[in-house]
């Protein structure tokens, strides 16, 4: 696996954040929750009520980790990974990932306020402000964006009483709207989860759509196991695919990470 395709692993992640094993936990019926309907009929302004309902379904921890079979595609190079995330929320984002045989290739620490990786293939590393992120997805892109897309959150952002809300079939809803130039779309489920998530800047030539499937409880959560994601910036493409194999909530974890003696700055 070349250096920049590791590289870019964790770009993406940051980007966006980022399930075909089956998870062990039994897929969750998607039911409408009646009392959000409810109250999003008879409100004078559905789409703030919409929003107080996705907020409320919002998924609440204060660690998170999990492991995700996950197959990458990278301007067209595949490679086929496990990723072991773990969250602490608000304060860090530390993901190992392992290839062949458990070995494990690289290791990254994202905190709001930096990214730094780990290639143990190539002994160099990335040091970098979180802003560096930005050079490949749009500047409205924060820590709090990453966490939410792990999760299967909606982006807080975008939570917008400014935004148009269109029903669907199904009991599905759609809310559109702009910010900062940045054009989006969420796709809410009957349940008041997200689905989708579309951002598109075309000044800026990026967009990012991420969708969420295959719904499971997980210490009495709901979260999709299935995450897929495809991010475009200039001409640079990411695709992954995640499938969540292992979640726990709230679990005491450690989150070791340190730059190797003899380890160079990636160029």
């Amino acid at each position: 696996m070349k250096r920049n395709i590791l590289n870019k692993l964790f770009i993406a992640l940051a980007a966006t954040a980022l399930f075909s094993c089956k998870a062990k936990k039994q897929l969750v019926t998607r039911k409408a929750d009646s009392a959000a309907t409810t109250t999003t009929t008879k409100a004078a302004n559905p789409v703030v009520a919409k929003i107080e309902a996705v907020k409320a379904r919002q998924t609440t921890f204060n660690t998170f980790s999990g492991r995700a079979k996950t197959k990458l595609n990278i301007d067209g190079k595949s490679n086929d990974v496990t990723l072991n995330i773990r969250i602490q929320h608000d304060k860090k984002i530390w993901v190992s990932i392992t290839a062949i045989l458990g070995l494990e290739v690289a290791r990254a620490l994202i905190t709001p306020d930096s990214i730094q990786v780990i290639n143990k293939l190539q002994s160099v590393y990335i040091k970098k402000p979180f802003s560096y992120i930005h050079n490949y997805a749009g500047r409205q892109v924060n820590y709090q964006t990453v966490e939410a897309l792990l999760i299967g959150n909606a982006i807080n952002e975008l939570l917008d009483e400014n935004g148009q809300l269109q029903p669907g079939a199904g009991g599905n809803s759609t809310i559109n709207g702009s910010l900062q130039g940045l054009v989006y779309s969420l796709l809410i489920g009957p349940d008041q989860k997200v689905t989708q998530t579309s951002l598109t800047n075309q000044a800026a030539r990026q967009s990012l759509k991420v969708t969420n499937s295959q719904f499971v409880e997980a210490d009495n959560r709901i979260i999709p196991s299935h995450i897929s994601i495809a991010s475009a910036v200039s001409n640079k493409n990411i695709q992954a695919e995640l499938e969540y194999n292992r979640t726990e909530f709230n679990r005491p974890l450690d989150y070791p990470f340190s730059i190797p003696q003899g380890f160079s700055p990636a160029n």
